[in-house]
């Protein structure tokens, strides 16, 4: 994805969000639920239920700006099932998930011996 910015750092917030929240109220899930501080240029993603929208949010030094994308026939690789509230993302990690790939779905494989 090209930004106009390129965000100190990348949150994902886990749970799904109630879309019709515009900038002021994903603000306030950022500073409530994530106890992060949203002026600080780090970009925060929220998905809505069915996992076919997303919302990004970031402050950019003079407001807060806000992207907004829907995906036509497919879902996001929205991680639900991990105990974490939020994840932090790489850009790559960003751009594969705006592509469509499962970037946090991958879980370490447990083996036993058998001897």
């Amino acid at each position: 994805m090209k930004m106009f910015v390129e965000p100190a750092r990348i949150y994902l917030h886990r749970d799904a969000v109630d879309f019709r929240k515009s900038i002021d109220g994903l603000v306030a899930l950022v500073e409530s639920e994530l106890e992060r501080d949203a002026y600080t240029g780090a970009l925060f993603l929220f998905c809505n239920k069915a996992k076919d929208k997303l919302k990004l949010v970031y402050w950019d030094k003079t407001g807060f700006a806000l992207w907004y994308k829907r995906l036509e026939k497919q879902k996001f690789k929205w991680p639900n099932k991990i105990s974490l509230q939020e994840f932090e993302l790489s850009p790559q990690q960003l751009d594969w998930l705006l592509s469509g790939y499962d970037v946090l779905g991958h879980e370490e494989l447990q083996y036993q011996s058998m001897i």
